[in-house]
């Protein structure tokens, strides 16, 4: 198979969808690597590297799209990128296309099989090709918000760890799971007083076995989140809904009850946001403020140390991406139920119901895709 990887163009996106290590191991296997000059620049790794593991390097992105069989990314495809998809081509990468209804489409009309990182599953329920960034997300909003915090940046002039005689800063973190423990355990290293809520009591019994002492737990109510709000210098939006749109938890309202100058740090944007008042932005312009609270909502928050999470990432989607270059997408999906879960889109039909719910565009099963 002839695999494909551009440079993503996402603003301020430095990751890359393979490695070096990636790319050698596909070449290993038969396959032919394409990969656009410069790619992997913005994670440190030059185009020798890829030549020395049997890549071959392509000028333009143009010419990747027309020639390869599989695209593999890191960030969603922009819209000049979907325009170069074709019917029977395979896209390998993240999609968040719950809240993103112009990609959904494009896709749906490009005729190509889009097959979404977030939404490839493993046998104990998780999601082995999101864990990854979710840990480098996680651990990177806490320093996020002790940015924003800074008076320089609008944030109220709270240092995390506080001073002899002086208190810490109150961290409220949202969502118990991958992200949220991750943010907690920073938190409370960087010296913070941290709370997680989550409505799992079997999640809060681990993160209080586990973690017990290190930070509070609460069981998420109307109440409590209230409560918390009231007293937080720091909000981490950390929660998840596999491929679908994200809650929203902390209304527009609740910010007058709140210090001002609060951080919100929303690391469930790329699924539309947890805060009512989230909307993406950068890292070359990261925060805004409404009501005197200020929010930091930047949507490829691992791009900002864009070397970790590429090998991160290409660890984790190695696997997958040999079996789907190895076997063809249906019969490598055939095989694992689990990775039959990421397909999202098939030849213009959406195969994925949380995408579809959140849309209002009909669904057809992903069993029946193979079995077609």
């Amino acid at each position: 198979m002839k695999i494909g990887c551009p440079t993503e163009i996402k603003p301020q996106e430095f990751r890359v969808g393979l490695t070096p290590n990636a790319a050698r191991e596909a070449v290993g296997h038969g396959h032919e690597v394409i990969v656009q000059k410069g790619a992997g620049a913005g994670a440190g790794f030059v185009d020798e590297d890829y030549t020395a593991a049997g890549a071959r390097l392509a000028e333009t992105p143009a010419e990747i799209f027309a020639e390869a069989e599989m695209i593999v990314k890191v960030k969603e495809p922009q819209a000049a990128e979907r325009a170069m998809l074709r019917e029977g081509q395979l896209l390998f990468t993240y999609l968040h296309l719950a809240p993103d209804p112009a990609q959904t489409q494009d896709l749906l009309t490009s005729g190509c099989t889009a097959i979404a990182y977030e939404t490839v599953t493993d046998e104990r329920g998780g999601l082995p090709l999101l864990a990854p960034m979710s840990e480098v997300a996680g651990r990177l909003a806490p320093q996020m918000g002790a940015w924003t915090l800074q008076k320089a940046n609008g944030g109220r002039g709270v240092l995390m760890g506080g001073v002899p005689g002086v208190g810490p800063a109150r961290v409220l973190v949202i969502g118990g799971g991958v992200v949220g423990t991750h943010a907690a355990r920073i938190a409370a290293g960087m010296g913070a007083d941290v709370t997680v809520l989550d409505r799992s009591l079997p999640r809060l019994r681990y993160l209080d076995d586990v973690f017990g002492g290190t930070f509070g737990t609460g069981y998420s109510s109307t109440g409590l989140l209230a409560e918390h709000l009231e007293q937080a210098d720091m909000v981490i939006g950390a929660v998840l809904i596999p491929g679908a749109e994200a809650p929203k938890l902390v209304r527009r309202a609740d910010f007058a009850s709140m210090k001002p100058g609060a951080a919100l740090v929303d690391v469930a944007i790329d699924q539309g946001g947890c805060f009512e008042t989230s909307r993406a932005t950068t890292h070359a312009d990261p925060i805004y403020d409404v009501d005197g609270i200020m929010h930091y909502c930047v949507a490829n928050m691992p791009g900002a140390v864009a070397r970790t999470s590429t090998i991160a990432l290409g660890n984790a989607t190695m696997p997958y991406m040999l079996a789907l270059a190895d076997k063809g997408w249906k019969q490598a999906c055939a095989d694992d139920p689990h990775l039959l879960n990421g397909l999202n889109v098939h030849a213009g039909k959406l195969t994925y119901y949380a995408v579809g719910q959140a849309q209002g565009i009909d669904v057809t099963s992903p069993q029946l895709v193979i079995k077609g």
